[in-house]
């Protein structure tokens, strides 16, 4: 091999020596800094995740977080309604009868309020389960609906299998309902609403460390407190349904 080939060979690889030199640690920086951007990236989303948690507690059962149990019944309109129906919606649930004359018709008017809050919301929606089903029929339901001015597609007032509708209220949601001949009406059951996220579990704000878990759902925002002393809580539940909503 001439001197001059040799010359050429040493030539290239300095090239190439220079080349890796300059050039290939550029290359391992940009990299490098690709993998960041994309942690930076999967950490930023993590972080904007997170600030949409609200700080609205689950409400724990045996060691399990509540959620609503199962559930089937037909509404106003005569359409079968489960639990399915409120998937991915943020809902307040009830538990009342149409005859009631003394806290449903202040609780039913404090949801229609609520109602007008949340009308462009789409996911936004209210279960209101009959404790008198043998009188409140879909018909019945449908009149009561209209009477009240429910226009939320995803208010549902349901009725059915008495049984079914006791169970789901004391043990479902603890929530309390009976029939009760010797009290104004007929029937005796507790006028707080249930607030339920998205994933279908009971949420509740924290007050004093404890949290509430249901919300008095009888003292209107305008009344302020109750003939017991008690403070509305409707403006709290206005507060965390949009909380929900943004989840």
């Amino acid at each position: 091999m001439s001197k001059k080939a040799n010359y050429s060979y040493i030539g290239i690889a300095f090239i190439i020596l220079v080349f890796g030199i300059i050039f290939i640690p550029r290359i391992v920086d940009r990299i490098s800094n690709g993998d960041i951007s994309r942690q930076e990236s999967r950490s930023d989303q993590q972080k904007e995740n997170e600030s949409k948690k609200s700080n609205l507690v689950f409400i724990p059962n045996n060691g399990e977080n509540r959620k609503v149990p199962q559930f089937s019944f037909i509404n106003q309109d005569g359409k079968t309604i489960t639990n399915r129906d409120y998937e991915g919606k943020v809902y307040v649930v009830e538990f009342f009868f149409t005859t009631c004359p003394t806290i449903c018709p202040r609780m039913n008017k404090n949801l229609i309020q609520i109602q007008k809050e949340f009308k462009d919301f789409e996911d936004f929606g209210v279960a209101s389960f009959t404790i008198n089903p043998e009188y409140d029929t879909p018909e019945v339901l449908k009149a009561y609906a209209q009477l009240y001015g429910v226009e939320n597609p995803n208010w549902h007032l349901m009725t059915g299998d008495k049984e079914a509708i006791y169970k789901l209220s004391n043990e479902g949601f603890y929530i309390y309902a009976a029939a009760n001949p010797d009290v104004e009406g007929g029937f005796e059951h507790s006028g707080n609403f249930a607030l339920i996220d998205k994933n279908g579990f009971i949420r509740s704000r924290v007050v004093n460390g404890n949290p509430i878990i249901y919300y008095n759902g009888i003292t209107s925002e305008s009344e302020k407190i109750d003939e017991d002393g008690k403070l509305e809580e409707i403006s709290a539940l206005k507060e965390d349904i949009k909380k929900l909503l943004n989840e």
